[in-house]
């Protein structure tokens, strides 16, 4: 199978097919489009839970992935209340990388206001790199949930962070001495100062009814995250591509490997599915978050995005293309 994501083919036969779940006690049934669980708990309350696996090298790798899972879970209206780690480790990881990688797991989730409740480490012989996995635990009233089947025709889509940022923060992480004979020093210094621009949605808070769903762009990009928001909610789209909102900086280091940035990973940016987008906008900017309009949801099945003059149908989602660098590199 490729690199990345599944396909939905394949999740629909291979995996929904053979799930045998009561659904009575689930408030979000498993699906492609869904990165998080959410099951009913006392007293009006849901209890969810979301993971995230991230693998690479670098020690920051165990940073994106307390982003990924605990923006997930609150994207869906949960309050995350701790994440547990687990390192899977390659034999010839070094105890001092090891701590750096800690260090950097810890100081994410200080910033995030999340408890790190615990972590296990393990050498194993099937890694080739370091693989992290959180897991985040959380809790909502029931009237807080918000899920992706709530989207209507009519609404309009904004786009809160930037396209790719966080795959191009993750392959400047992988590869700075590689990256410094192509760029200047100043350039790459203002690559990595954008880990900034990544947005912590458990900081952020939206008046009641001014959001509908938020759905965070991950593994296959905005163009890969439209598609399966549109699918779970059963709408079509309208798409203004030039609305979609890209640093120079990952534009010229996804040319550079010959990468797609609306393909690519971007944990800390989202979707945001609204019903009422000049209350959205002003309240982002009261926060100081920058977001643009892509576009709205329609009724039908058509995924119309324009680029230019030119207008398309949306693709379904392909391979992300950070899972797809990094098969090329392990290749080498």
């Amino acid at each position: 199978m490729k690199a990345g994501k599944l396909s939905q083919t394949i999740w629909r036969r291979a995996v929904q097919k053979q799930l045998h779940i009561d659904q009575k006690e689930l408030f979000l049934f498993p699906s492609q489009e869904e990165n998080c669980a959410a099951i009913r708990g006392k007293d009006g309350q849901v209890v969810f839970s979301a993971s995230a696996a991230v693998y690479g090298n670098a020690p920051q790798v165990g940073t994106y992935a307390v982003i990924k899972a605990v923006n997930d879970l609150a994207s869906r209206g949960g309050t995350p209340t701790g994440v547990s780690v687990q390192f899977l480790l390659p034999s010839r990881i070094e105890e001092a990388q090891l701590a750096e990688s800690i260090c950097e797991t810890e100081k994410i989730c200080a910033e995030m206001g999340i408890l790190l409740a615990g972590i296990q480490a393990e050498v194993s012989p099937a890694q080739r790199q370091t693989t992290i996995q959180v897991f985040v635990s959380g809790s909502a009233a029931e009237s807080e949930l918000r899920r992706l089947t709530g989207i209507v025709p009519g609404q309009e889509i904004f786009l809160c962070g930037y396209v790719g940022l966080e795959g191009t923060l993750r392959i400047l992480d992988e590869c700075k001495e590689e990256l410094k004979e192509r760029f200047a020093p100043v350039f790459l210094r203002q690559a990595a100062a954008q880990k900034k621009q990544l947005i912590r949605l458990p900081q952020l808070s939206f008046p009641a009814g001014s959001v509908t769903a938020i759905q965070q762009i991950g593994s296959g990009g905005i163009l890969g995250t439209l598609w399966e928001a549109a699918e779970a909610a059963d709408v079509g789209l309208w798409l203004d591509m030039s609305a979609m909102c890209i640093r120079q900086e990952t534009v010229e280091i996804c040319e550079y490997y010959r990468l797609n940035p609306y393909q690519m990973t971007s944990a800390g940016s989202f979707l945001l599915i609204t019903k009422d987008g000049e209350l959205l906008q002003k309240k982002l900017e009261e926060m100081g978050i920058r977001a643009g309009k892509l576009g709205r949801t329609t009724a039908g099945s058509a995924r119309v995005i324009r680029n230019g003059e030119e207008e398309r149908f949306l693709d379904r989602p392909a391979p992300d293309e950070l899972a797809r660098w990094w098969e090329e590199r392990l290749r080498i």
